[in-house]
């Protein structure tokens, strides 16, 4: 599963790399909302909590569904203006006035998204004006309690207001904690962004995206970018152009915005580089699966002991050997066995390094 950009016939100067104050303010209420998805956020995130005004604080959980599953496309409106060209504003100001020249339908549309299963990438009826889809929403939104249907219905019979809430909203908590942490991030996010756009003059556009993530590469003979992730999408840049958005409160979340008839968006984590290249997503699949099988999992009880021939545990086990290399394949193909040799014997034991990682790769895997 990936989700792609085709970029064929893309021009250099329509890719940018450009940081968004209203990007991080919503990765910022993610990591509020769920802290959990960034321990390394946990101690901010505390403090912050812990300082809330009560007022501000139930204001952030009425529309926290904006916010909560990642963080509502909203938060880059300069994807959404008409012409692929437009870019984030340079203060939190000019981003939410980028999102004020949103068309209503946009604005609902986007709003709407993780709760309702609108149409995302394909072309789709319009909310604001289908009765059909108007009830559906609200259907759906009742599923997720009285606080979300509230919000939708309001949505749905006045987005100028919502949009004002949203506007006030996000300049109280600019007031109230944002302001002083983007005065800390900005400065590291306009280096990464000096950085990767040095790298686009000097190596090209594979170049750039090589150093976004070892997830993201480019297949120039198809002419598509492809982002590694548990979730199938497609856009194209067409007419238009490329962002490249860095975030520091965003890791793990690499996030692809392929809304139809909006620019194409890459969200990328910067801060801390990985600590090894993560395994695709075929590759989790194909550990976990490996591993549920019960006689490998007695095979590996064995082989993260010691190493072991195949025909030493086919003696353990009662098994033919051909039975033991048949279950050493799918465990090596997955990548949890390391093998040498010794004179003519062949020794397998577990990648135990591997298997302790796994927890935390199938975690970033759904995640990212």
């Amino acid at each position: 599963m990936s989700v792609s950009i085709d970029v064929t016939g893309l021009r250099r100067e329509r890719v940018a790399v450009v940081p968004s104050p209203l990007a991080e303010l919503g990765m910022a209420l993610h990591a509020l909302s769920e802290p959990g998805h960034h321990p390394g956020l946990q101690g901010w995130a505390t403090t912050v909590t812990a300082g809330l005004d009560p007022h501000l604080a139930d204001r952030m959980c009425e529309a926290d569904f904006l916010w909560r599953t990642t963080f509502s496309d909203l938060f880059l409106p300069a994807a959404g203006i008409p012409g692929g060209s437009t870019l984030p504003g340079a203060t939190l100001a000019e981003d939410l006035d980028l999102l004020d020249k949103l068309t209503d339908e946009q604005f609902v549309a986007a709003a709407l998204e993780f709760t309702c299963a609108l149409s995302y990438d394909a072309p789709g009826p319009d909310t604001l004006s289908d009765p059909r889809l108007r009830a559906r929403a609200l259907e759906l939104a009742a599923s997720r309690g009285p606080h979300q249907v509230r919000f939708a219905r309001r949505l749905l019979e006045d987005p100028p207001g919502v949009r004002a809430w949203l506007r006030q909203f996000a300049q109280d908590c600019d007031e109230a904690f944002f302001a002083e942490a983007w005065s800390r991030l900005r400065h590291q996010l306009a280096a990464d962004a000096r950085h990767k756009t040095d790298l686009f003059r000097r190596k090209g556009l594979a170049g750039a995206l090589a150093s976004v993530s070892s997830s993201v590469t480019l297949d120039e003979s198809a002419g598509r970018i492809v982002v590694d992730k548990l979730a199938d999408g497609h856009t194209a840049t067409a007419d238009g152009g490329l962002l490249l958005v860095p975030t520091a409160l965003g890791r793990p979340h690499l996030m692809v915005l392929h809304r139809y008839g909006w620019q194409p968006v890459l969200h990328y984590p910067v801060g801390s580089p990985e600590p090894a290249v993560p395994p695709s997503v075929e590759q989790l699949a194909l550990r976990m699966t490996a591993l549920s099988h019960p006689v490998r999992m007695r095979i590996c009880r064995h082989l993260a002991r010691s190493a072991y021939t195949t025909g030493e545990l086919a003696q353990v086990h009662g098994m033919t050997a051909p039975e033991i290399s048949r279950h050493l394949g799918v465990l090596k193909k997955a990548g949890l066995l390391t093998t040498r040799r010794r004179g003519r014997y062949v020794l397998h034991q577990l990648d135990v390094t591997v298997v302790a990682r796994l927890g935390s790769d199938f975690l970033e895997g759904i995640l990212r």
